[in-house]
């Protein structure tokens, strides 16, 4: 309902890039420009000085922009409060997870929040950390859920629920029968890692300063994409590593992993990350709920589930 005009602009001047806001927008580039020349012959003026491939807004656009971001604003309450009364939850709901997070966590939780809400279509975006904090960023996502700690004090991080990270190894390894695995004791073995810009690489990293180590006290063998990549290395007697628990269950099942605690243990929070905007969709607030609730359920089984890997 918002005149298109206005969100086109605003998404610009944002984001301050034509190619950055068609791919927030998914319209091409062409179409970004005439939505933002049509605004400008109607206020016949410039909004944006280009140079070398940069923009920046007129004073003329600063104005506008003041007043899209004001009317934008309104529309989102407008919409919400209504919807409020109307109990109505529909839409298009785009979510970025981290890789871990996508791939073991989130497709239990979507489908039983998709069977609560037929109506609302869900999007999902997977990367690493880093790269979903920069989907939220530039709003490319609604909202995205994280495995690390979020460095941009501009954007809102809202804890779900804790992770805990455990070492593995083959079933024959020597260190499968301990009970668990100083963290001294990693130093001299061969180690499989994610990838620069992952969660669980950020948080190991982390752990390792706070015990006096770094990365390159470790006897650093590969570094890997994915946790399906780092497992399957793992398995194959490549070395062992450090992974989220959510992703062994199956492998701890089949018994082709052991999982054991560290001392000192590592835990780290999942979080949503989002914009600090007062109001949003109707289907995110339902959603960040559902999660919460979902995540409180799943805590009567946490005592099962460090069992098992223990």
């Amino acid at each position: 309902m918002a005149d298109r005009r206005l969100q086109v602009f605003h998404t610009v001047a944002r984001l301050l890039s034509f190619t950055k806001a068609a791919e927030t927008l998914h319209m091409t580039q062409p179409a970004v420009t005439f939505q933002v020349r049509q605004l400008e012959e109607f206020f016949n003026t410039r909004l944006f000085d280009r140079t070398h491939n940069r923009i920046n807004l007129t004073a003329a656009g600063e104005r506008v922009f003041e007043y899209a971001d004001r009317i934008i604003g309104l529309y989102n309450e407008m919409n919400i409060r209504v919807r409020d009364i109307t109990g109505d939850v529909s839409g298009v709901l785009i979510i970025g997870a981290s890789t871990t997070i996508a791939e073991y966590v989130l497709p239990a939780l979507l489908g039983e929040f998709q069977g609560r809400h037929p109506d609302v279509r869900i999007r999902l975006s997977v990367s690493n950390s880093l790269g979903i904090v920069h989907m939220v960023e530039s709003n490319t996502v609604d909202i995205g859920i994280v495995e690390s700690p979020v460095a941009n004090k501009n954007l809102a991080v809202e804890v779900c629920w804790q992770d805990q990270l455990v070492f593995i190894c083959r079933p024959d390894h020597p260190m499968a029968r301990a009970d668990k695995i100083p963290v001294r004791e990693l130093l001299d073995q061969p180690f499989l890692a994610r990838e620069e810009g992952s969660g669980t690489r950020e948080v190991i990293s982390d752990y390792l300063a706070h015990n006096a180590l770094q990365w390159h006290d470790l006897n650093l063998s590969m570094e890997f994409g994915s946790p399906e990549s780092v497992k399957s290395s793992v398995e194959a007697g490549l070395g062992v590593s450090i992974v989220s628990k959510a992703t062994v269950a199956k492998e701890l099942r089949l018994g082709t992993l052991v999982a054991l605690p560290l001392d000192p243990p590592i835990d780290r929070p999942f979080s949503f990350v989002y914009q600090r905007q007062k109001f949003r969709l109707r289907a995110v607030e339902e959603f960040m709920r559902f999660a919460h609730a979902h995540c409180e359920r799943q805590g009567g089984v946490e005592s099962a589930a460090k069992a098992q890997v223990s």
